[in-house]
């Protein structure tokens, strides 16, 4: 999965990132699903050891163009494993109160719990990303957040927390596609969102501020991968891999019992 992953201090041009690649899949959608139920199988079976050892953390950061899926990854990736110990935050505009403290102030409150898995379906990113694009903040206060965020993610990584980042990236085509069709099937209707259209219009800018964003905050604890996401199945397989590489690598076992079950019988 490397090939999708942003080392630290590189830059990064989405140009040469292809959002239709389903190189790691040759034979197509039918080999994929076989391999996702392999998948989210064994981040099941992560899951529970990390909840029944209380210990560890993870945070999975979703961030993407309108329309590239961060709901429909959180349902395919994450549906099919208990709910007990695994969150999603999603985060809209900022409240009066939120805008009164700093801008990680609404975010902190949100990471997970010791044996959680925490999804963030946009996340304090936005505050480089829309702020930036849409000029609600001046550059001299959203520049300054890039270490701001590099340094909340280091504590979070300091205290147990294994911190993954994915942009699910896909083709202005591909996003034209699907916001149509948010517009023209009625069962679709409640996703369209009309400043879809205006944020379309600023499609360069915003690739822009990812590149940035991404390469400026991709690190050794909290790293940045970029998933080709015009293939929804594609795209749910790498990153359920992606995730449970990341918790192979945490060498989870189930924690000695605090007691000697040889004492005990149940009659």
């Amino acid at each position: 999965m490397d090939r999708y992953l942003i080392k630290p201090d590189s830059p990064l041009d989405l140009s040469k990132y292809d959002p239709d690649d389903t190189a790691l899949c040759p034979k197509g959608a039918d080999e994929g699903a076989t391999m996702l139920e392999a998948e989210t199988t064994a981040l099941a079976r992560h899951k529970a050891i990390l909840f029944a050892r209380r210990n560890e953390k993870v945070l999975v950061v979703l961030q993407g163009m309108d329309a590239s899926g961060k709901d429909g990854t959180v349902r395919c990736v994450f549906s099919g494993i208990s709910h007990v110990g695994v969150r999603c935050a999603s985060f809209d505009r900022p409240t009066r109160d939120d805008l009164a403290h700093d801008f990680l102030w609404r975010v902190h409150s949100k990471v997970p719990r010791s044996g959680e898995i925490v999804i963030f379906n946009r996340s304090h990113y936005e505050d480089v990303l829309a702020v930036r694009v849409r000029k609600l903040a001046p550059k001299e206060i959203w520049k300054k957040r890039f270490q701001h965020i590099i340094n909340f993610e280091k504590l979070l990584s300091d205290e147990g927390t294994r911190v993954i980042k994915f942009f699910l990236h896909i083709s202005r085509n591909e996003q034209k596609r699907r916001l149509k069709s948010r517009l023209e099937v009625a069962r679709k209707h409640w996703k369209f969102n009309p400043s879809d259209i205006d944020d379309r219009k600023l499609w360069d800018q915003y690739c822009k501020a990812y590149e940035d964003a991404i390469s400026k905050t991709s690190t050794k604890n909290a790293p940045w991968y970029v998933i080709p996401s015009d293939n929804k199945w594609y795209r749910n397989l790498v990153v359920a891999s992606i995730v449970n590489q990341h918790l192979t690598e945490m060498e989870l076992a189930y924690p000695p019992p605090h007691f000697d079950p040889s004492e005990y019988s149940v009659e």
